[in-house]
């Protein structure tokens, strides 16, 4: 155990916790848009699934890693349609919706990804560089834990004040938020409250999108169907944890992701402790505190519950 003390493995448990953090918080951080809405969008897995396999056919097939980024968003989006298709307007279970999405997304990726490869040898790409930023990246050890990342990871950290601002300093952050403890209050104004909801689950489906494209981009070469492994429901677990605060959320992802850097770093070093223990520890960690907060601080007063005028 003690070679993970070592100067250089810190730095590089630290730095790749930034990396692994990226494409949860970008769920994270979209996701809470969704929920202030009122918004329970259970599909998050099945979204970031989907975005991670459209960006692996466009970055196969074109080339181009912007393009593979852009079909991850749209992609996003369009989940985010159906989603707000099946809550706002047709008001089925937020619940039934989030799950039935993910079991067909799931379903679907693999079927088209084995039409893609025709069973054969899947295409590869070349994974996103690191985008170092000039002079910083030369501070010794700051350098390489903040300034050597993914360009993506310095939109992550920058999306969390975006959003909030967003969220507390805007009319349309305030209406949303309104939708979610009182939304009966905008239609009394004449206020579409479907067209606010649809507004707010395409934001962040299109976050969830983006987060599914990285981690394929970033993580792999070649798609995968488990590739999300669970990230997607520890982002709705982080905004639990946040109390549906972007600073509490990005706090929750953040330990999320240095419990990973963790495990990975285990499994590299050989360290005589069974490294599936480590990659267990963020569900533990998110089942120990979905228990210690019972009382659920902040939540939104009618999440998960529909709107009928």
């Amino acid at each position: 155990m003690s070679e993970l003390f070592q100067e250089a493995v810190i730095i590089s448990i630290l730095a790749g916790a930034f990396r692994v953090m990226t494409p949860i918080l970008f769920a994270a951080i979209g996701e809470l848009v969704t929920q202030r809405a009122g918004i329970w969008n259970m599909g998050v897995e099945g979204t970031m699934i989907m975005g991670a396999f459209t960006s692996y056919m466009v970055a196969t097939a074109t080339g181009s890693l912007h393009l593979a980024v852009l079909a991850g968003i749209l992609s996003g989006m369009i989940m985010g349609l159906i989603t707000a298709f099946m809550i706002a307007t047709v008001r089925v279970d937020h619940f039934i919706t989030g799950l039935g999405l993910n079991l067909l997304v799931g379903g679907l990726t693999l079927f088209w990804f084995r039409l893609y490869t025709g069973g054969g040898y899947a295409p590869t790409f070349t994974s996103l560089e690191n985008f170092p930023i000039p002079v910083l990246n030369s501070i010794p050890i700051l350098g390489d834990i903040f300034f050597n990342q993914k360009f993506l990871t310095y939109v992550a950290f920058l999306s969390v004040p975006v959003i909030w601002y967003f969220l507390y300093r805007t009319r349309w952050g305030l209406e949303i938020r309104c939708l979610g403890e009182n939304p009966k209050a905008l239609d009394i104004k004449g206020l579409n409250v479907v067209f606010r909801q649809y507004v707010a689950i395409l934001i962040g489906s299109s976050f969830t999108g983006l987060g599914g494209a990285f981690l394929m981009l970033a993580f792999s070469d070649r798609f995968q169907p488990d590739l999300t492994a669970g990230k997607g429901w520890l982002a709705i677990v982080a905004i639990i944890a946040g109390k549906w605060l972007p600073k509490g959320v990005f706090i929750a992802v953040l330990v999320f992701a240095l419990l990973g850097s963790v495990a990975v770093h285990v499994q590299i070093l050989d360290i005589d402790v069974p490294y599936q223990i480590f990659l267990a520890l963020p569900y533990l960690a998110s089942i120990i505190l979905l228990i210690g907060l019972r009382k659920k601080i902040n939540q939104p007063a009618k999440l998960g519950v529909p709107y009928f005028r």
